[in-house]
């Protein structure tokens, strides 16, 4: 049986056994590490359960395809980012924006070894499902609640474009900072100097002045 091959209308099988528990968790977390390293197009079923030390059968168990497999992750790695976007937007109003840049730009960097298979998630290219739509749209979300409370002046259509763009400059530092995209020993201070120097810039104007 291909990777692509069950399109089953099932929804997933919650285990209710500590040992099955287990298994999902072994069975995300190889196919998290899979999809980081080859996308989500290029991995297979197959693959998951080889990495995961499992039966094919005992994937299709839980998953009945790899887009189940994929929404499994996109809640997964959802719930850590909001939980992250939650505490930042707490700290927001304490942050000046250079602070608040430093923080965003370093997010991606720091929570990867949670959510290490979003960034392919996110590029995944599937009429299946709205993974990458999906993805990015809680991203965005969270970045732009944190932009509001930092400047409460900005409305909500401008920070979702401000936190878009943050969003594809956190993707590239990541991405710097593994070396998957080209850089040099200086260019990720370049960029982070760069995203303070945009926030700084468009969120000034919707600060609270320094008499009030």
């Amino acid at each position: 049986m291909s990777s692509n091959s069950s399109r089953v209308k099932r929804t997933p099988l919650e285990p209710l056994r500590a040992t099955g528990r287990q298994r999902v968790e072994e069975l995300l977390a190889a196919a998290s590490d899979l999809m980081a390293e080859r996308g989500y197009e290029a991995t297979t079923m197959a693959e998951i359960a080889v990495r995961a030390g499992a039966k094919i059968g005992s994937l299709y168990r839980f998953f009945p395809n790899k887009e189940a497999v994929a929404d499994a992750l996109v809640q997964r790695h959802i719930a850590i980012l909001e939980d992250e976007y939650a505490a930042l937007a707490r700290r927001a109003a304490t942050l000046s924006p250079d602070a608040l840049a430093d923080v965003l730009i370093e997010l991606l960097v720091t929570l990867h070894p949670r959510v290490k298979s979003l960034s392919a998630l996110m590029e995944a290219r599937t009429d299946k499902m709205e993974i990458r739509d999906r993805a990015r749209r809680h991203a965005v979300t969270g970045i732009a609640a944190a932009l509001r409370v930092c400047a409460p002046g900005l409305d909500d259509i401008l920070a979702a474009d401000i936190a878009t763009v943050v969003l594809n400059i956190m993707k590239i530092f990541r991405s710097m900072i593994a070396k998957e995209a080209p850089t040099t020993p200086d260019a990720p201070d370049e960029l982070r100097r760069m995203n303070r120097l945009y926030l700084s810039d468009r969120l000034a104007p919707f600060r609270p002045s320094q008499g009030t």
